[in-house]
């Protein structure tokens, strides 16, 4: 399969829900955008690596995952945004220490967090891009890019609640029942549902 490297085009937060974001990616040789929904501290993480002028007092936690690389000489090569399923992106970092290539299992988010701090290219296959990528169309009435970025991001949000609104009534089951039903969705890293469960356990 062949791989499309992918520009960072910026962050877009939502107009509707407070701490909504998405990490907006642009095809290097092309017009799709990829538009990922991530969370607030990896926004906040990514928009710091993008400012470059923006430094913390203390390093954050992908600061100090670069600083533990380079003391023992790891360098993350690139990002490849690998596998999309239900939604949720999967991500590699390919690391090199002493001529020696790693493949390490990461979210996205941290994943391109990562990829800033190491200037290393982010690539995803052809065949993501052609499932998740966009065109965004363009809407003579909004003339700022960045107010149609946002307005895209609650329609991503919108699409991602609908999919991950609880489908199962859990107040049915035993607490025996629901622990280990959110052992099951936090190792799948099934997130939303693990925190629906968690909701439901703390109401008991």
């Amino acid at each position: 399969m062949s791989l499309v490297r992918l520009n960072i085009k910026g962050i877009s937060y939502s107009q509707t829900q407070n701490g909504a974001y998405a990490l907006i990616l642009n095809e290097v040789d092309g017009d799709r955008k990829l538009p990922i929904v991530i969370g607030a501290f990896e926004a906040q993480s990514i928009a710091i690596a993008l400012e470059k002028e923006i430094r913390p007092p203390r390093p954050l936690t992908h600061d100090l995952f670069k600083n533990f690389a380079d003391r023992f000489d790891i360098v993350v090569k690139q990002v490849i945004i690998h596998k999309l399923v239900d939604g949720v992106f999967y991500s590699s970092l390919i690391c090199e220490r002493d001529k020696i290539e790693e493949i390490i299992d990461a979210r996205t988010s941290d994943a391109i967090a990562l990829a800033l701090r190491f200037q290393a290219p982010i690539f995803t296959y052809k065949n993501i891009l052609d499932k998740a990528g966009i065109y965004l169309k363009v809407n003579p009435k909004k003339e700022d890019e960045d107010e149609q970025d946002s307005i895209l991001v609650d329609d991503l949000l919108a699409d991602e609640l609908e999919l991950n609104a609880p489908k199962e009534n859990y107040k049915s089951k035993t607490l025996e029942e629901l622990h280990k039903m959110l052992d099951e969705a936090v190792a799948n890293e099934d997130y939303e549902k693990a925190a629906h469960i968690r909701d439901e356990i703390s109401k008991r």
